[in-house]
């Protein structure tokens, strides 16, 4: 899952950056409103997790702006400020929850994994996606095959993931790509074909993931 992380402090937002990584999203990450803004307008991102004092753009404006777009992805205030004016102005903006400085990181990835399960659910979509004997579970990033767990790394997931979610479409290249990595990180291009080399071999004949030359890739449920 892509998370649009909106923090001007560098030490911070690189710490965030690296713990929600580790907790399986890609996380782009961003240092003042202006610039959010315009990425929600033209990208897709499971969540925001920013702070309110940002240059050029305050936090409270990102949120606004994007909600006059009809842009509904789930966001998070990470912010010091903790009186409950400030949270009152968030939450009536559209935010989806409220962490004040300093934070667990383990909670914070709690919070995220919260609000992306409750926005799938007001847009009655279930959280578990199930495909034959496949059944994957984004909120907690498990995959099992005939009821057993399937090891399975993060990248692996996100392609999975985003495969299941599109069940007889094609996904290309490009929108995986986007999926697993942020701006400015470095893709091999034959990465994606070794996930899905991995892919086929973990869920051996429990799903199809059909090569479509030139374009992408799809599962197709013959069921």
């Amino acid at each position: 899952m892509r998370i649009l992380l909106v923090e001007d402090d560098s030490l911070l937002g690189d710490g965030i950056r690296c713990g929600l990584s580790e907790f399986g999203y890609t996380v782009d990450w961003m240092t003042d409103g202006q610039m959010a803004i315009y990425a929600l307008q033209n990208e897709h991102f499971d969540a925001i997790v920013l702070d309110l004092g940002l240059p050029k753009k305050s936090g409270l404006e990102v949120i606004r702006t994007i909600r006059a777009s009809k842009i509904n992805t789930p966001a998070l205030i990470l912010t010091a400020k903790d009186g409950i004016a400030d949270r009152i102005a968030g939450l009536d903006a559209g935010a989806d929850d409220y962490m004040t400085k300093p934070f667990d990181l383990d909670e914070l990835a709690a919070r995220v994994r919260a609000i992306i399960r409750r926005s799938s659910t007001r847009q009655n979509q279930t959280p578990l996606l199930e495909i034959g004997n496949i059944s994957l579970n984004p909120a907690s990033f498990k995959v099992k095959m005939n009821n057993k767990d399937v090891p399975i790394s993060r990248r692996e997931f996100t392609i999975l993931h985003k495969l299941m979610e599109c069940e007889n479409r094609v996904v290309t290249r490009d929108i995986i790509t986007q999926s697993l990595y942020g701006w400015g990180d470095d893709v091999d291009s034959n990465t994606i074909e070794v996930h899905i080399h991995n892919l086929r071999k973990k869920l051996g004949n429990g799903i199809t993931i059909k090569t479509i030359r030139g374009i992408g890739y799809m599962i197709e449920n013959e069921s």
